[in-house]
């Protein structure tokens, strides 16, 4: 078994069901979830869109292999109606990476781990800060405290929570 950590995110549609569907999908198929970020809102990373983006960190205890595991997410997000336009950043209904598997690192065609930009994205880094701030970066040798205090990006990501359960005054 492994830890895996997962970034979920999309700017399209229902979006905190869209993260709730793919969280109890991952559940299904791919391991238990043993943690979870709060839920932050970002602006487009990488593109120009005028909505923003929902994204959140679980971490999942899985026995799928790193490959096993790419192509299981994949289908959730077939699944869900992601639609991919090959070479360019796009808006989505969901988006899953792998960021990290345990302490592996794994580089080919198919797949890379860890995610190599996670260290450009401070709404990757905010959540994963939030849940594992010491959590030490295999290949660049830093923590995640470290690589978000380096973090040259400067867009902004805050913290989100549900609008509609606030009380109408």
């Amino acid at each position: 078994m492994e830890e895996a950590y997962l970034l979920l995110g999309g700017n399209l549609g229902e979006r905190e069901q869209y993260l709730e569907t793919a969280t109890r999908r991952i559940k299904e198929h791919c391991g238990a979830v043993i943690r979870m970020s709060s839920i932050y809102e970002s602006e487009p990373w990488g593109f120009e869109d005028n909505r923003d983006f929902l994204n959140q960190v679980i971490v999942i205890r899985t026995k799928l292999d790193p490959h096993r595991l790419l192509g299981e997410v994949l289908k959730i997000e077939d699944s869900m109606g992601r639609k991919r336009i090959p070479g360019k950043f796009v808006s989505r209904k969901i988006d899953i990476d792998i960021l990290f598997y345990g302490k592996h690192i794994v580089e080919d065609a198919k797949l890379k781990i860890p995610h190599p930009r996670l260290q450009e994205r401070r709404f990757v880094l905010m959540p994963l800060l939030e849940i594992a701030p010491e959590l030490k970066h295999p290949v660049l040798k830093k923590t995640m405290r470290e690589l978000y205090s380096e973090c040259p990006d400067k867009l902004r990501v805050s913290s989100y929570f549900d609008r509609s359960l606030l009380p109408k005054y």
